[in-house]
């Protein structure tokens, strides 16, 4: 990464978390009408965050209780927590309600099949998710024998991609795990 890309990240990544805790832009811009200075806004829009919108998964679970969750599934299934805080700002930014474009589902993005290999009935529900994410992600490191990028390529590409190609199998795929990755060791080094 270039030098000054690194910092336009660290800006980039308080945007994201700052919108998460906000709300929508449409939340912040109604929050704004009359407000001139940024911490107003942010205020407002924090007060008016009462009743959660309807179609939202993720305002019934608070950043609080995600990381909860987070911690108790990454104990139980021996995973560190910090990989999968990455895995879940990369695939979702901690929207529990997060669809991709290919079907993968929630915090974790489950696909379909996936989460009904692991048992996953509501891949909305931020708890089964995690918990289905991590045990699939805990399986995948097995797999791989601790190999964290091995398995975070079979995470987003499937095992039999990975395993065809000896590893990522496409260049998005390489570009996930290097993502994942360089957010894990921040996040180790934070903690």
């Amino acid at each position: 990464m270039r030098p000054g890309m690194t910092n336009m990240r660290k800006v980039l990544d308080r945007i994201e978390e700052i919108a998460r805790k906000c709300g929508t832009a449409a939340e912040l811009a109604q929050a704004a009408a009359g407000k001139s200075r940024f911490a107003d806004v942010l205020d407002g829009s924090q007060k008016n965050k009462g009743a959660a919108p309807k179609g939202r998964a993720d305002a019934r679970s608070s950043a609080d209780d995600l990381r909860k969750l987070v911690s108790r599934y990454a104990e139980k299934h021996n995973i560190d927590e910090e990989l999968v805080r990455a895995v879940i700002q990369i695939e979702s930014g901690w929207k529990p309600d997060a669809v991709s474009s290919k079907g993968a589902k929630g915090l974790m993005q489950l696909m379909p099949r996936t989460a009904a290999m692991l048992g996953v009935e509501d891949a909305f529900d931020p708890e089964e998710n995690i918990g289905g994410g991590v045990k699939y992600l805990a399986q995948l490191t097995d797999k791989y024998e601790g190999d964290v990028e091995m398995a975070l390529a079979a995470y987003n590409a499937g095992p039999a991609r990975v395993d065809a190609a000896g590893g990522a199998p496409f260049s998005e795929t390489a570009r996930y795990v290097r993502n994942v990755m360089a957010l894990y060791h921040r996040y180790r080094e934070e903690s």
